[in-house]
């Protein structure tokens, strides 16, 4: 009996379960690493595809089920990705926030503390509290080896507490001649004042002092007719520099 071959359009069809981008789409994933152990063991289990001699390489074919879960397995990478990127994002703004808020803090610590100190600078009071000018600024009187007052004087018993009137530093301290006990500041503007005929000294030269500090207790050392606070503001430390002290006192907010 005689057999004819098949030839033609008879041809055996092949096996071709996905198309060539299906396929090229799964060759990408497993150079990612997607496909790794989960396609290997399932595309071992099934039998070698045939592939046509048509001069074309083969290509290599997978079941529906592997390639969806493949697929799902790449969505789940892309946002995995997309929320790590959200949540470095949202990491990077609070620090951001974070960062500015300590500027801010900062900006404003330093603004108070620069307050404060031109405040502290400003600051001024009367060398005796509640007290009054008893004798004027160049007031005429053979007391004094001028003929005039070179400052005021502030009514106070002996041991009466005198205050720096404001920010300085000790330049002199200890007896003054005619001044008897005294005490010479130079203010934080350049400027100079004087106390006299203290009774005692509480501040040593080089010392630096706040408006109102204890510097020393009136008294009535020197040359004088009785207790009292002899005050001078000054150009310079030495006697002859003198300058209005109420003028001083009041351009500095202090009501005398």
């Amino acid at each position: 009996m005689a057999f004819t071959r098949a030839t033609g359009k008879h041809r055996r069809p092949s096996r071709v379960h996905r198309t060539t981008a299906r396929a090229a789409g799964v060759a990408a994933l497993a150079t990612t690493g997607v496909v790794g152990t989960l396609a290997a063991p399932a595309l071992a289990a099934e039998p070698e595809p045939e592939a046509e001699q048509s001069g074309l390489t083969p290509v290599v074919t997978i079941g529906d089920s592997i390639a969806d879960e493949i697929d799902a397995q790449a969505v789940a990478q892309k946002q995995a990705a997309a929320d790590a990127a959200a949540r470095e994002a949202a990491r990077e703004a609070a620090r951001e926030r974070a960062a500015e808020a300590a500027k801010e803090a900062r900006e404003a610590k330093e603004r108070a503390a620069r307050e404060a100190e031109r405040k502290r600078l400003n600051t001024f009071v009367a060398p005796i509290t509640a007290s009054y000018v008893s004798t004027a600024y160049q007031a005429g009187s053979s007391l004094w080896s001028s003929g005039s007052h070179t400052g005021i004087d502030f009514h106070a018993s002996s041991g009466t507490t005198v205050h720096a009137v404001g920010v300085g530093t000790v330049v002199e301290t200890g007896w003054g001649g005619a001044y008897g006990n005294q005490v010479v500041i130079k203010m934080h503007d350049g400027t100079y004042t004087q106390y006299g005929h203290l009774s005692s000294i509480g501040v040593s030269v080089g010392q630096s002092v706040e408006p109102g500090q204890q510097i020393g207790l009136s008294g009535a050392t020197g040359n004088v007719t009785g207790p009292h606070l002899h005050f001078e503001a000054r150009t310079s430390p030495e006697y002859g520099s003198d300058m209005d002290p109420v003028a001083y006192l009041r351009s500095h907010g202090v009501n005398v």
